[in-house]
């Protein structure tokens, strides 16, 4: 006996195989899935272009029984025992017809085509799960709670009302409250949205899951578990999943009518000519492979083309649905501006003696090693600029209001308002009107005091990303209307708003708020497109009729949330993205009236004998062939 056929050989064999098996079986089912379809489809392939024919089998049967066989299963359970009539029952009749009359391979495309659609549809699905699981992951663990007479760490779930706790700097807020003692500067980004963070002291409430940047502050609970901020928001993006109805294909809604039709049509060729191939060849026309080609494939090309330009459409019902939005809501923040302060204007007083380059360059000097963004904008300014920058010889940070450092021996104080009158520096009528008009404007304005006299005053605000007014413009072109929905003060969206041509501005919203806003629109009968990137905009992105996400900056939990993600942050994507998904949809129009037409025509020369079996599936295959072609063209399109 050889070595190749050695009882030791054999058993290795056998062995390999086993383990192969074995270790198949425990991925999980999704990846199982995915590994059979793709081995059937190559089969398929196979089967198209060569005359492999292992023991004289049609390589084309692999995708009938793997792709085929679980969608027949379906279709006759759902017709049995819950009397339903959907698209899969109208191709597993044509699928069994190619069958019947040799014809494997449109068989095996059959069964394939529709597998893929479906697993595209699972994989949605999953992801949007996963970004519901990443925001449960930011919730606050654990809570530093005060209980017979010390602080414990426990559990964030145990804490209840009127518990005292206390945060301290860098930490996360684990429930809902008002603060009892201490000042702080909360970010509160992932609750409004808001680029800076917002001054607090006694007194005024915080949200759970918002991080104190500052300092130690005591707070009192107020809500919790439940009840609590971040708990709200991960309800609301779950619910929002559960009440989008899903999108029902022309397939699915014509599909009672269509399988009587074939039926009786076959029925009918069969009782006038007594030819029951004649009623065979009725039914492998009438499967609608191209009508059922005409959607995916044109979303396809679209989806295709989008990802050479930056963006993802994670479904095909979103680029549907994105054509027929009538309405678009952005969010401001990281969507329509940068999403981080700027030194707008440095402007030293007359008798301070110094230029804008000195008082930026000991400003920023002092808030060299601040952590607050204000801070880090000053300091990134004056870098950029190429200003050297002195050490500070000392530095201290007082929270919620500034900072002191000496600098070049002397005592620097840059800060708000609060912090220059509690050094006593005296302040000029003109300086309290520009802090006025500023903040009218949208804009922040910090002091800068030198050796106890004011020297200064810094503006900084949000800038508004270069082409956003153009987008917004452009975006009013395809007829839709534009609302402002942000979590920033009322002045600040104004001002922005102003600066877009945006009327319909609502400020200072929560993300429950969002929700609301969003759904008042969808009521009045308005589809709505939500723009956003923050965790603050998840629920309104998951709930709209169509969710895109700022990706390049934004939040992976949006992105996640989203129908539609810019990966580049770039907002000019979206006139493009809006384009594209109207021209998908008349191309989608087209290829239904092209399949209608020529499956209608097939049918007339099947029932009249003058196609036959193989011509008639011949016939199919072409019309699927032309659909895919005419669906193609989308991947030259150019805006």
């Amino acid at each position: 006996m050889s070595q190749c056929c050695s009882p030791k050989k054999e058993y290795d064999i056998f062995k390999s195989l086993s383990s192969a098996v074995s270790n198949f079986k425990e991925l999980p089912e999704e990846k199982r899935t995915l590994i059979l379809t793709l081995f059937s489809g190559v089969l398929l392939f196979f089967s198209a272009v060569t005359d492999i024919r292992p023991l004289g089998v049609d390589l084309a049967w692999a995708a009938i029984i793997i792709c085929g066989g679980p969608m027949v299963l379906h279709s006759a359970k759902m017709l049995i025992f819950h009397r339903n009539i959907r698209a899969g029952l109208l191709i597993s009749i044509a699928l069994i017809s190619c069958i019947i009359i040799g014809e494997y391979f449109a068989a095996g495309e059959i069964a394939f085509i529709m597998t893929l659609g479906e697993m595209l549809e699972d994989y949605t699905v999953r992801r949007s799960r996963a970004g519901l699981k990443n925001l449960i992951d930011m919730q606050p663990a654990t809570a530093r709670v005060y209980r017979n007479g010390e602080y414990t760490m426990i559990d964030a779930q145990e804490v209840v009302a009127g518990d005292v706790i206390r945060v301290n700097a860098g930490e996360a807020i684990p429930v809902d409250g008002v603060i009892t003692e201490g000042t702080t500067s909360i970010n509160q980004a992932i609750m409004t949205g808001e680029s800076i963070p917002v001054d607090k002291t006694v007194g005024d409430t915080v949200f759970s899951a918002t991080t104190n940047t500052h300092g130690s502050i005591l707070l009192e609970a107020t809500k919790v578990g439940a009840d609590s901020s971040i708990a709200k928001m991960i309800a609301m993006i779950a619910e929002a999943e559960t009440k989008k109805a899903p999108i029902v294909g022309i397939m699915d809604k014509c599909a009672s009518y269509l399988v009587v039709a074939a039926v009786v049509l076959a029925f009918a060729a069969w009782l006038f000519t007594g030819d029951i191939i004649r009623a065979i060849t009725v039914l492998v026309v009438f499967c609608p492979c191209a009508l059922v080609l005409a959607t995916p494939t044109a979303i396809a090309a679209g989806i295709g083309n989008a990802t050479k330009h930056g963006v993802i459409i994670k479904s095909g019902k979103a680029l549907e649905q994105l054509s027929s939005v009538a309405h678009i809501a952005f969010d401001k923040t990281g969507t329509l501006t940068h999403g981080t302060p700027s030194v707008l204007q440095v402007t030293p007083t007359a008798d301070s003696g110094l230029t804008d380059k000195e008082l930026l360059e000991l400003s920023a000097s002092a808030e060299m090693h601040s952590e607050h963004p204000l801070g880090v904008a000053v300091v990134h300014n004056a870098r950029k600029q190429s200003i050297s920058l002195a050490e500070p010889e000392s530095f201290t940070v007082i929270p919620g209001k500034g900072v002191e450092a000496v600098v070049n021996g002397k005592t620097v104080v840059v800060g708000n308002t609060t912090l220059l009158h509690e050094k006593d520096i005296a302040l000029s009528d003109t300086f309290a009107q520009k802090i006025e008009q500023e903040a009218a404007s949208g804009h922040t304005v910090i002091g800068t005091a030198i050796n106890g006299v004011f020297a200064g005053y810094l503006t900084l605000a949000d800038t508004l990303r270069p082409d956003s007014a153009s987008i917004v413009s452009q975006l009013k072109t395809f007829g839709q209307k534009i609302t402002l929905l942000t979590g920033d003060n009322k002045p600040v969206a104004a001002a922005i708003g102003a600066k877009l041509g945006i009327r319909n501005i609502e400020a200072e919203l929560l993300p429950a708020d969002k929700v609301t806003a969003v759904e008042k629109l969808e009521r009045a009968g308005e589809r709505v497109c939500m723009v956003g990137d923050g965790i603050n905009d998840a629920p309104a992105l998951k709930t709209a009729y169509v969710g895109i996400a700022m990706a390049g900056i934004g939040s992976d939990i949006a992105a996640d949330s989203a129908d539609i993600v810019l990966v580049k942050d770039e907002i000019d994507r979206l006139p493009y993205v809006m384009s594209l998904s109207k021209v998908v949809a008349k191309k989608i129009r087209v290829n239904i009236g092209l399949a209608l037409a020529m499956n209608f025509g097939a049918i007339i020369l099947a029932m009249t004998g003058l196609m036959g079996p193989v011509i008639g599936a011949l016939f199919h295959n072409v019309s699927s062939v032309l659909v895919v072609l005419n669906a193609a063209m989308l991947l030259r399109f150019k805006r």
